[in-house]
């Protein structure tokens, strides 16, 4: 509706500056000793384009309007709800930490979600919304058939909204609960402003065709991350995020019994994690020609109508994308990289960071130094909480996450 106004206000602009210049050519013409006359011919003179230019103006895209991460700075603020919800931060915090104590799961579920969400059309929610008349879902996506935390989201949404009714916005919880979901597995906390708003649109298709597959290349992660403004270190430093990650086994079942078409294992896996790898996931006939991501699906249920032949395929088997522990105790993150120096990752793209020596490089400054890859996953977290926000008039503040109003 915002931008159906927009585009009203645009077109009411165009035909007042078509009344303007035909009265400028009327004025020249027939009067042109007049002051008025004088003054039109030195404006013209002086800058030719001064009028055709509203007729050069571009109408906004809607990605026009949201933020990009450098700018959110301008659009955010440190404590958006110190008067409107002043405990909203805490409501979040205490809930998160209720619910992961309950269930530890969640926490990576989180952050997959946030990814999810804020790498297609930004940190708006729109991962969050059910299908609607007017667009498709992107839980419907085949990338997003496996996503999990929409039920803490709403459970968070509802305490807040007891007690700070239609303010907090299903965006802002997302990036609040995903930051808590880091440092309560043994990640840093990072700074985060809030004032996010929630979008009233879903991306299904860009969720489909843009989210990075287990099987992408180097090249291709890189460039998927470029076009959102990170660089290969700020791409190493946010995979870091899979040592607290799981991936279902036929998410790289091909690496293990069929890679590229061979018949046989990725000879870049680690023989002995191969046989790690194959234990946990042994072969499955009715999903080995496929990748996950090769077909979408309308609905989740798709997953479910099938469930005979779940029994014999890797769909429900999990996998922690470091179960190794080749870090020890050294923790969140440095543990995955440690893994990737030993040939040890689970996915295909994992282990793509060590395809070429501008990612290399980073996998082995953040296997030995801890503290760097703190540091370096901190800044490119609140850098991805800020990509292309939505804020001030635009969107909205659902009152139910799954909903528009």
């Amino acid at each position: 509706m915002k931008m159906k106004l927009f585009h009203g206000t645009y077109i009411i602009h165009i035909i007042v500056s078509i009344f303007a210049i035909f009265s400028s050519i009327l004025v020249t013409t027939y009067y042109p000793d007049s002051g008025i006359g004088r003054s039109l011919r030195s404006f013209v003179k002086s800058s030719p384009r001064n009028l055709t230019v509203s007729f050069s103006m571009k109408i906004p895209k809607k990605e026009d309007l949201k933020a990009n991460p450098r700018d959110a700075d301008r659009f955010l603020q440190e404590n958006f709800y110190r008067e409107s919800c002043p405990r909203a931060v805490k409501i979040v915090r205490n809930s998160m930490r209720r619910m992961y104590h309950a269930k530890s799961s969640i926490a990576p579920s989180l952050v997959r979600l946030v990814f999810h969400d804020c790498f297609i059309g930004g940190c708006d929610a729109s991962v969050l919304l059910d299908s609607d008349k007017s667009f498709l879902s992107e839980k419907e996506a085949a990338p997003n058939l496996s996503l999990k935390g929409f039920d803490v989201i709403d459970s968070i949404k509802s305490e807040l909204e007891e007690v700070c009714p239609g303010v907090v916005s299903c965006a802002d919880i997302i990036v609040l609960a995903a930051r808590e979901s880091v440092e309560l597995t043994g990640g840093p906390s990072y700074f985060l402003k809030t004032g996010r708003r929630d979008s009233m649109v879903a991306f299904k298709e860009a969720a489909g065709r843009e989210l990075p597959a287990p099987t992408a290349n180097l090249s291709t992660i890189l460039s998927s991350f470029a076009s959102r403004g990170f660089t290969p270190r700020e791409t190493v430093a946010l995979l870091g995020a899979h040592s607290i990650g799981i991936t279902h086994c036929n998410f790289f079942q091909e690496r293990l019994y069929n890679f590229s078409g061979t018949g046989k294992a990725d000879p870049e896996l680690n023989p002995r994690f191969l046989q790690d790898l194959k234990t946990k996931c042994p072969f499955a006939a009715s999903t080995s020609s496929a990748s996950p991501y090769a077909a979408d699906s309308s609905t989740r249920s798709l997953h479910a109508s099938n469930s005979q032949d779940m029994v014999n395929s890797n769909v429900d088997k999990v996998v922690d994308l470091s179960f190794d522990n080749e870090g020890g105790n050294d923790g969140f993150g440095v543990r995955y990289y440690k893994g990737l120096l030993h040939k040890k990752g689970v996915m295909f793209s994992d282990s793509q960071l060590m395809a070429k020596e501008e990612t290399e490089k980073w996998v082995r400054q953040y296997a030995s130094d801890k503290h760097r890859f703190r540091k370096d996953f901190s800044m490119a977290m609140t850098k991805l909480s800020n990509n292309q926000i939505l804020t001030g008039n635009v969107g909205q503040v659902r009152i139910k996450c799954s909903k528009i109003h």
